[in-house]
């Protein structure tokens, strides 16, 4: 079978996802949206969403043309156009997750109105969050195998060059490479911005309800909870989505261009067929982990649920895993066992050698999935014991959510270390890109699950703020709960997928030194000095974030005490200005984005064109270690924050519920760990893999440019 036909039948495959997701979309939309009141608040939800994110693509859009004349001016002709391709694949992701979650959430609420089954209610959940999750991995497939088609497979040879600089490189691996820096431009300005916007809005609404008017949670009377409402959309749904797809699209760019480098250096020890076999495996893995995730939600989808949503959701995740993992192994043979393996690839276990290294990545995807769950759900004793540390105080929460998040990071990263060493050993440097794909390569379960959780929040919300009866809050309550476990779980996997693309971005880097330099000196000052500061830089970019949602929070809780002021806002007679606090908070987020979001393009570049490739090659594994602890840290122990405060509001503490001083403890740890699991844990991974990815692109310039040699 040829390579072409292969890609067309993925292609197929392709189609028949985004068809699935058409019809999710449309069977959304047929749903009834519930009272006027709920139709009223969500349109507002949905059109304060849309306008984030329309203002946002203008900023984006002049940022993602002038880096792509730039790519096709200095690097390789043809580059600017896949990067503009790759942003355009996850712009898209964005917008459809976004308008699917915008009509799931208030389609949730009203089933949960009108059926009062738990059941029932979280199938529409989760068709909402299935157009998020299977267009990530759908259409970032899609834009790497119309790179593939149009422009030909990776070759070995030095045929590209800039229009204007005749430096010769690899045109196809610059296409790739490109086409996956689009992806982490949009996915950089995603996170930044959407952290920024929603955690802004929900500090400030905390503080605005709980604190100085001691109003419920999700007060409509409040402004800043509707801005609340919409930030979920643009960062935990938006947001998320052009992270996982940036993931996703970095460890299939990492495996085809470590393919070609192998194939380089062996210099006629590698027959084209295997070559062609290595080229094609990550694609076609990608392809059946799409297929194990159409069977899973598909079953999800049409079985009857019961009153158990932990266990619904886990059952599409676990089919989708387990099918990918049989499917891999047919694959796997298909693919090796009539081919003679060159020792160069370091294949130990021949034909098996590849499905073992994705196996080992699905293994540690689930794994650490049930890590983050242990140690943030209300289920386990973690976050239990922190609920019950309220009772002495803010100090006492905030100590022991500390010590639960530093904690929870050694488990996690024992395992990736132990699955990249295993991998390598088993399968050489392409055994590593492999486990990287593996464990994202039912990514379209993960984010439905995860974007299940957003969706849910805001059901919760509008069942609130529409004053619908408290049977239906109840209903709505809980699947607010799961659902922050799923987006624990769904951070915990973002980042350990990123650790995973990452180490193989950096592979690649190193891999596509000049002939002979193949190899990263930790002896070297050079580049222990670049690894010192890649961890710094790590840390100034997590206090950077901080600092604007700090500040955008101040200024938002300022406005929504004005708005409050206005005579029958607070008797509930006149309805507040939500458009002038949604306007506040988009010129806020915007206004903080670019400095974060282009730190993570000139670093590399700067680094390269003043001290060289090695100096390089230590900022992104210097980054790398500092930010995947930190990020994970980040994110438990803001998820236990969070729901140690679920935990007292459910009546579960007893004698310590709403209103307590248990829970105004509990409230300080959320407000705290809101910033860290929003804004700074998820915004590490984009900002650790675009380093990377840039580095990537611009390797073979570096090598060329340098100041100090």
């Amino acid at each position: 079978m040829s390579t072409s036909t292969v890609y067309f039948l993925i292609l197929g495959l392709i189609i028949l996802a985004l068809c699935y997701v058409l019809f999710n979309f449309m069977r959304i939309k047929r749903m009834k949206e519930g009272t006027a009141e709920m139709t009223e608040m969500a349109g507002i939800i949905r059109d304060g969403a849309s306008v984030f994110l329309k203002t946002e693509f203008k900023t984006v859009a002049m940022v993602v043309l002038a880096i792509a004349v730039l790519l096709s001016l200095f690097v390789e002709a043809t580059s600017g156009v896949t990067f503009i391709m790759g942003s355009c694949m996850s712009s898209a992701v964005c917008v459809l997750g976004m308008r699917s979650a915008t009509y799931a959430n208030v389609r949730t609420a009203n089933k949960a109105r009108e059926s009062l089954s738990i059941g029932e209610t979280v199938k529409v959940a989760l068709c909402g969050g299935s157009i998020s999750g299977l267009s990530v991995q759908a259409f970032g497939m899609l834009g790497l195998i119309l790179v593939l088609l149009f422009f030909g497979n990776p070759v070995d040879a030095l045929d590209g060059r800039g229009l204007l600089v005749n430096l010769p490189c690899n045109a196809s691996v610059m296409r790739i490479s490109s086409y996956s820096l689009g992806c982490s431009i949009v996915a950089m300005f995603n996170r930044v911005a959407g952290g920024n916007y929603t955690k802004a809005a929900d500090i400030s609404s905390d503080i605005l309800a709980k604190l100085r008017h001691d109003l419920p949670e999700d007060d409509s009377r409040v402004p800043n909870v509707i801005a609340d409402f919409i930030g979920d959309n643009v960062n935990d749904i938006a947001g998320n989505c052009s992270d996982l797809l940036e993931s996703f699209v970095a460890t299939m760019a990492a495996s085809l261009m470590i393919a070609v480098f192998i194939f380089s250096d062996a210099q006629g020890a590698v027959s084209q067929q295997l070559f062609n076999a290595t080229l094609i495996f990550p694609i076609a893995l990608a392809a059946v982990g799409l297929l194990g995730c159409l069977l899973g939600l598909g079953f999800a989808a049409v079985r009857k649920m019961g009153d158990d949503p932990s266990r619904e959701l886990n059952l599409a995740t676990w089919i989708s895993a387990g099918v990918t993992v049989g499917l891999s192994l047919a694959l796997s043979w298909f693919m090796f066992s009539n081919v003679e393996i060159a020792e160069v690839y370091g294949f130990k276990a021949g034909w098996l050698s590849p499905w073992i290294s994705a196996v080992l990545g699905i293994i540690s995807g689930v794994a650490i999935g049930a890590i983050t769950e242990y140690y943030t759900s209300t289920d386990y004793k973690p976050t239990r014991t922190l609920a019950e540390m309220a009772t002495e105080g803010e100090a006492f929460v905030i100590t022991k959510g500390d010590a639960i998040g530093s904690r929870s990071c050694l488990l996690p990263i024992v395992l990736i270390g132990v699955c990249l060493f295993i991998s390598g050993k088993v399968c050489g440097t392409y055994g590593i890109a492999i486990s990287a794909l593996g464990m994202l390569s039912f990514v379209g379960a993960t984010v439905s699950i995860d974007a299940f959780g957003p969706i849910a929040d805001n059901a919760g919300g509008l069942a609130e703020s529409c004053h619908l009866a408290p049977e239906i809050r109840v209903i709505t309550d809980k699947l607010d709960a799961v659902g922050n476990t799923t987006a624990a779980v769904g951070k915990g996997f973002a980042i350990g997928s990123a650790a995973f693309a990452t180490v193989s971005l950096i592979s690649s880097y190193v891999q596509n030194f000049p002939a002979g330099e193949q190899i990263l000196n930790f002896a070297s000052f050079v580049v222990v000095a670049g690894g010192i500061i890649g961890g710094a830089l790590v840390e100034y970019f997590s206090a950077m974030l901080t600092d604007n949602t700090v500040d955008a929070a101040k200024i938002m809780a300022d406005e929504g005490d004005k708005l409050l002021s206005i005579p029958g806002v607070l008797e509930g007679k006149v309805k507040p200005d939500y458009n002038k606090m949604i306007q506040t908070a988009t010129q806020e987020s915007l206004r903080k984005m670019v400095v974060p979001s282009v730190l993570a393009l000139l670093i590399p570049v700067a680094g390269g064109f003043l001290f060289g490739i090695e100096f390089v090659g230590g900022i992104l594994v210097g980054a790398t270690i500092v930010a995947i602890p930190r990020a994970i840290f980040m994110g438990n122990s803001g998820g236990a924050f969070d729901n140690a405060k679920k935990y007292i509001e459910s009546g579960a503490l007893a004698g310590h519920g709403k209103k307590s001083p248990a829970h105004k403890a509990a409230v300080t740890g959320d407000t705290v760990g809101d910033t860290r699991k929003d804004v700074v844990g998820v915004a590490l991974d984009i900002f650790i893999k675009t380093m990377s990815t840039v580095a990537n692109t611009l390797v073979t310039v570096f090598s060329q440019f340098t100041l100090f040699k």
